[in-house]
């Protein structure tokens, strides 16, 4: 039989052979992490294109989360405004060419608000249609307009009290910027949803004017009812613009 004393060496030895192995493999393994990583950066170096190409895909898909907005806000120089129909999935596509001609407004700018609204949708999870929906009834596209009471943009966001939300973007005049202007317009509208207990037609009454909204005036009304439009056409109703 082997005494205590031969077993514990018999133990060490184990233990000691384990954790030389797994040295071994984790050294392995990241020096190829390190060789691989090397790699990575000579072929970067020596493509200049390949590292453009990358740093706008890093920098798009942060963008396009929200992450860190404040530190990297929209270039709002380095963006298309407009796009062809025809880069669109087919309903989206639909959407933008009705909204087109029931506005009068070119259909390239509203494709790219129509790609927008569905990139703000999965991040804020609030419709897309409801998005353009309430920009239909605010502003009718029009992304310069300005109301008596000084909202602004597509959807008439209040730049003087949402001023802080701009500051990411460049400032106050950034409210002119349609998918800057949807990006606060989107956050101002998530807040009133959240601030009425999630319900929609509640947010929608505080996004008009906040608790001093007694009678809406039929907007509530308005948004959802041009945001069944907007869902009936993406599903291939032939909706009539008038």
């Amino acid at each position: 039989m082997s005494t205590p004393q031969s077993m514990r060496q018999i133990l060490r030895m184990i233990l000691s052979d384990a954790a030389r192995g797994l040295f071994l493999v984790t050294h392995s393994s990241l020096a190829m992490v390190g060789v691989t990583a090397a790699a990575c950066v000579l072929a970067l170096w020596l493509q200049p294109q390949w590292l453009k190409a990358t740093e706008n895909w890093v920098l798009g898909w942060l963008r396009e989360q929200q992450v860190l907005v404040s530190w990297l806000p929209e270039n709002r120089l380095d963006r298309a405004t407009a796009i062809d129909l025809g880069e669109l999935p087919p309903k989206q596509a639909a959407v933008a060419e009705w909204l087109a001609r029931k506005y009068r407004v070119a259909p390239e700018p509203v494709a790219a608000l129509v790609l927008e609204a569905h990139a703000l949708s999965r991040s804020s999870k609030l419709p897309a249609n409801l998005i353009l929906a309430v920009m239909a009834v605010e502003s009718s596209f029009h992304p310069y307009i300005q109301s008596h009471a000084g909202a602004q943009g597509l959807m008439q966001v209040m730049t003087g009290i949402h001023a802080k939300r701009y500051e990411a973007y460049g400032g106050n005049m950034a409210a002119f910027d349609p998918r800057t202007n949807m990006r606060v317009g989107v956050a101002v509208l998530v807040d009133g949803i959240k601030l009425k207990g999630g319900s929609i037609e509640e947010g929608l009454r505080f996004y008009l004017g906040g608790d001093a909204v007694s009678d809406d005036g039929g907007y509530v009304a308005k948004v959802l009812a041009e945001q069944a439009r907007l869902d009936q056409v993406a599903a291939g109703v032939k909706v009539p613009v008038q």
